[in-house]
């Protein structure tokens, strides 16, 4: 087969054996979890800090007048939904698909080092604003910045570790980066189950404002840290990228490696028009995959549920305090089980882990359906405390399914199967349809919270049927399958995608690049 390249592509042909796990490479994984504590301090912090009364007091009192006081015409599904307060949430979520766009502009153009500082900057700015606002405009600012600082790192921190990571350990980086969203979650669930205690109302401010320590973390890191050779070399600077490949593999021996990222990098200039590209016949089967998997991954109901946990467990009764702590359960479940992915997931394999969590998903949203059906009306709560308990239970087991299986492996899986002339472009329809997806259930949870009741569930859950068979029969398996052969090996055996491999038959020679 021959070589097809692009800047973000791993190295074809080089020795890796000699590059070794140095210090910058160390630096840069403290750069994936403080990006990726950014990302999913955000996700956590949101529902907590929009249950606490003192936030809803003073920019919400609708919303604060309905949960405090429970009037006949008031039911239990609908205390919190209000459309403001919805898109204090998800228009983080618009804003970062928005600027995700700007950051692949940025990643080319300015290279990984300098589109990281931006992120960064944008998470300060949108920090102090979130944390200091007196009034509804400075919100929605505040929540802007954020998000555009979700776009820029979501797009540029696994890039730049992919770059940099030697072959043998990058793998394992990109689902460390997952890990860390994990842990963001559940480091925000623990400021907010702290900060709903303090007196006086402001510990809103509190939850907001730490989360200027990983945005601080990922500033200062950013200019810290040397580019990666790949951006280097792509924006001319050759001996400089050279320096810096001997650097961050810890020999002198990268000639083979520094001509193969020389070669991707000459090819990847050719393609004038990546998206165009992406459009092609021979493309359509991993930009299927990409999309669906992303819709997939959120129609599952995962971020509906880490954003609004501590609001879904105080419908459910629970109070202020024990909703948050219920969180924080929810979170910890969250990192555990997506350290188990790392370990298994190259042995068992995708497929197996996408269809086993498949069946533990909708089996842990019925039962809640049930319960809430059952218990929990719209003007009464019968909800014991051994019912309770199951409920919990139950959400902690569709967390676990899906913190090893579609959290990892909706990103994982179409960073694995797009051909290099067209990964980049396929990473940015990936981010884009993430977010979009993101906006909308940040947007309409609570609506479909009070409309549904809980039939929420039954909604998801019917979605998790769905996706469920659309990995049986349509997601092949990539397990061991290097990047550079997915085409003979995965794609041409396939038995409803081989159909539209027609376009590799025949000499490989004979293949070009469309612009």
């Amino acid at each position: 087969m021959a070589k097809q390249g692009s800047s973000s592509s791993p190295t074809l042909g080089a020795d890796h054996s000699e590059a070794k796990i140095t210090p910058i490479v160390i630096i840069s994984c403290i750069l994936a979890a403080t990006g990726g504590l950014m990302f999913g301090y955000e996700i956590g912090i949101s529902g907590g800090v929009t249950s606490m009364p003192g936030f809803l007091k003073n920019f919400y009192p609708d919303v604060y007048a309905s949960t405090q006081i429970l009037k006949t015409h008031n039911s239990n599904y609908c205390r919190y939904n209000n459309q403001k307060l919805q898109l204090f949430t998800s228009l983080l979520y618009l804003a970062a698909l928005v600027s995700t766009f700007f950051a692949s502009h940025s990643t080319k153009k300015l290279g990984r080092k300098m589109t990281m500082l931006i992120a960064g900057i944008f998470f300060i700015v949108g920090t102090v604003l979130n944390s200091a606002f007196t009034n509804f405009t400075t919100v929605i600012i505040g929540r802007v910045l954020l998000g555009c600082g979700v776009g820029f790192a979501n797009q540029v921190v696994p890039l730049f570790l992919s770059e940099i990571a030697p072959t043998r350990i990058r793998g394992g980086l990109n689902i460390l980066f997952q890990l860390n969203v994990t842990l963001g979650i559940l480091f925000a669930n623990l400021v907010n189950y702290g900060a709903a205690k303090i007196k006086g109302g402001w510990g809103w401010r509190l939850s907001l404002g730490l989360a200027g320590v990983p945005a601080l973390m990922l500033t200062l890191g950013s200019l810290i840290v040397v580019d990666t050779p790949n951006s280097l070399i792509q924006r001319g600077k050759l001996e400089e990228g050279k320096a810096v490949l001997r650097k961050i593999r810890g020999t002198q021996n990268i000639e083979a490696e520094y001509l193969d990222i020389l070669e991707a990098s000459n090819e990847a200039r050719e393609i004038k028009h990546p998206f165009r590209n992406l459009l092609e016949r021979k493309n359509r089967p991993p930009l299927v995959i990409a999309i669906a998997m992303q819709i997939f991954q959120q129609f599952t109901g995962i971020n509906a549920i880490m954003f609004y946990a501590p609001v879904l467990f105080a419908t459910m009764g629970f109070g202020n305090n024990a909703s948050l702590y219920a969180a924080v359960i929810t979170g910890a479940v969250n990192v555990l089980s997506t350290i188990v992915s790392i370990f298994v997931v190259d042995k068992l394999g995708r497929r197996i882990l996408l269809l086993e969590a498949g069946v533990q998903m909708l089996l842990s949203q019925l039962v809640v359906a049930i319960v809430l059906a059952l218990k929990v009306k719209d003007h009464s709560n019968n909800l014991s405390f051994g019912l309770a308990i199951l409920v919990v239970v139950m959400v902690c087991s569709f967390v676990s399914g899906f913190a090893w299986s579609w959290g990892p492996l909706g990103w994982l899986i179409p960073s694995e199967t797009f051909p290099l002339e067209t990964r980049s472009a396929g990473q940015s329809v990936t981010v884009c349809i993430n977010m979009i997806c993101c906006f909308l259930i940040g947007q309409i949870f609570l609506l479909m919270l009070c409309s549904l009741k809980y039939a929420i569930f039954l909604f998801f859950s019917a979605w998790v049927l769905v996706m469920t068979l659309f990995v049986l029969f349509l997601v092949p398996e990539t397990k061991n399958v290097p990047i550079e052969e997915m085409t003979e090996r995965v794609w041409k055996q396939h038995w409803f995608w081989k159909r539209f491999m027609d376009e590799y038959e025949g000499d490989d020679s004979n293949r070009k690049y469309v612009n």
